[in-house]
């Protein structure tokens, strides 16, 4: 049985929560109205709705469920900002969330100063059980400021001028990394899950035993250069290397690099949130799917790690280390400075299906539908971000998306049986 976490502290609730809201509004500072409105594919959505979403949550969670006689700001936001739970009622469509022209960016940020300040009003008369509510949601509320700088890079690489978000200076040429090493793992019965001490998302747990073969996973992730050469040896036009659904997605797509490169002259350049730049060919690949994940593995003569294997190596890691996203601006992955590093930089894809533990329950009422009823179709990713908020990730998180979607930090790090 997953053993029961101690809550967070009602102070310790509030520090975080304060932090987090302000953390939002600095990522979406730089914008315009018509930035914040415009949602460039489905998948995406606009920083407006995300800066309202994330206020929904708290306004019916905590403040309309647990506040006797709080009022909803506005009795139209749950309609809009509603993002999937089925339990709230009726929302608007997720693929029309761009057309929400109204409330303005202006009055978006009025209403989450006005639910911030009722939060903090009324946190120190809430249960225990509520504050682990207001945790949750600040969880969520990271979740969405990776989300915010993914989308807000897919929305401006649609621009022709191609816009930077926060410029930067040109960077000096890096040494690359030595080739990759091997980390012999660990073999037989071991445990994965999250162990109770802590926050975690209901996915994580129940903690519970696995049989893991003789293997051995590297010590770094794939570089741009490494990437380049898989690109200049046919790698995108070698069927060989592909699942039959990746190489269906590759010709109809007509896919032959990383999401954000683009040929520039005899090498690439790629867009980020600085604009565009040279591709770096000491630092991490990133932007590639998880068929792109799998055809470079086969062609490398390796594999994905399953997620076990990629947690039993990173729980002797401090989740804390590593490229993550520690304020506004400056979100990008970095050349590996040294040693295995097992969070930060990218999202690492793995070989295993998201689905659920043994034993898994979902939560009673709405915030049940949070991770259980995405446990189809998708593949997870461990590690963390260079665009994940620093103290978010653990060994034990698991990031989940679908096989097609490289829109996300995503990159790849090897494995291989012994």
């Amino acid at each position: 049985m997953q053993p029961r976490r101690q809550p967070a502290s009602t102070s310790s609730a509030a520090s975080l929560f304060a932090h987090v809201r302000s953390l939002s509004e600095a990522l979406v500072a730089p914008l315009s109205d018509a930035d914040a409105t415009v949602q460039s594919m489905p998948d995406a959505s606009p920083a407006k709705w995300h800066l309202a979403h994330t206020t929904w949550f708290f306004e019916t969670f905590i403040l309309r469920d647990h506040v006797p006689g709080y009022r909803l700001h506005d009795p139209r936001f749950p309609f809009l900002f509603n993002s999937y739970y089925e339990a709230e009622g009726a929302r608007h469509a997720r693929h029309r969330r761009g057309m929400i022209t109204r409330p303005t960016l202006d009055e978006v940020l009025a209403y989450r100063a006005a639910v911030t300040d009722a939060v903090l009003d009324a946190i120190d008369t809430l249960p225990p059980a509520v504050v682990e509510l207001i945790e949750l949601g600040c969880h969520h509320e990271q979740q969405h400021q990776e989300l915010l700088a993914t989308d807000i890079l897919h929305l401006f690489s649609e621009n022709p001028c191609e816009p930077a978000i926060w410029p930067q200076q040109r960077k000096q040429p890096v040494e690359m990394p030595p080739p990759i090493g091997w980390i012999e793992g660990a073999a037989g019965i071991g445990e994965i899950g999250h162990d109770g001490a802590g926050f975690a998302f209901d996915c994580e747990g129940p903690r519970h035993p696995t049989l893991l073969a003789p293997h051995a996973i590297a010590d770094r992730t794939v570089t741009n250069g490494e990437w380049a050469a898989f690109i200049a040896d046919g790698g995108y036009t070698d069927a060989r290397h592909w699942l039959s659904d990746g190489w269906a997605w590759v010709k109809g797509e007509g896919i032959e690099a990383p999401l954000y490169w683009s040929r520039d002259g005899d090498g690439w350049s790629r867009f980020g949130l600085d604009g565009r730049r040279p591709v770096d060919p000491a630092a991490p690949v990133t932007h590639v799917s998880f068929y792109e994940a799998d055809a470079y593995a086969s062609w490398a003569g390796a594999r994905l790690p399953s997620e076990a294997e990629w947690e039993c190596a990173a729980s002797a890691h401090d989740p804390a280390c590593g490229n993550q996203m520690d304020h506004a601006g400056a979100i990008e992955p970095r050349p590996s400075s040294g040693g295995p590093a097992f969070f930060g930089d990218v999202w690492e894809w793995t070989g295993s299906a998201y689905r659920p533990y043994p034993g898994f329950r979902a939560a009673e009422g709405a915030v049940g539908e949070y991770n259980g009823k995405f446990m189809s179709g998708q593949f997870v990713l461990r590690g963390g971000s260079c665009a994940t908020p620093r103290g978010h990730a653990r060994a034990s998180y698991r990031n989940f998306f679908y096989p097609h979607q490289r829109w996300q930090f995503t990159g790849v790090r090897l494995a291989k049986d012994v």
